[in-house]
């Protein structure tokens, strides 16, 4: 039963880290004015489940499942923006809004995708 649930998982991982994401871009522009403000970004990466290489001699071996988080980190390009100190490129910070926004919304239509195939797979229609 896992198996037949695990692409909308993933997807649904995914969607969370954007809309996560999206909140802290909103969090920097939020921020722009405020003195020494550093802007922070959520970085997401996969990590295995086990550090140890296995070893794939046949190309039907599975390969170790994957465990995906993200994680805060503060960005610090070197570059002042305002003139109290403030680190936040509202240029850049929108555009990465607006990145976050269009990848949210294209998971949640391919996570609609996944479910009309259930309703077809149910229904029949």
């Amino acid at each position: 039963m896992d198996m037949i649930f695990s692409d909308m998982e993933k997807i649904a991982v995914k969607a969370n880290y954007f809309m996560e994401r999206t909140k802290v871009i909103q969090g920097n522009i939020a921020n722009a004015d405020t003195p020494l403000y550093k802007p922070k970004e959520l970085v997401f990466k996969t990590i295995l489940e086990e550090n140890i290489k296995l070893k794939t001699t046949d190309p039907r071996h599975i390969s170790p499942e994957s465990k995906e988080q993200y994680e805060m980190k503060v960005v610090d390009d070197g570059y002042v923006y305002g003139y109290d100190g403030n680190k936040v490129n509202l240029e850049h910070e929108l555009a990465k809004l607006a990145e976050s926004s269009i990848m949210y919304k294209t998971l949640m239509e391919l996570m609609k995708k996944e479910s009309a195939k259930f309703s077809y797979v149910i229904t029949g229609r």
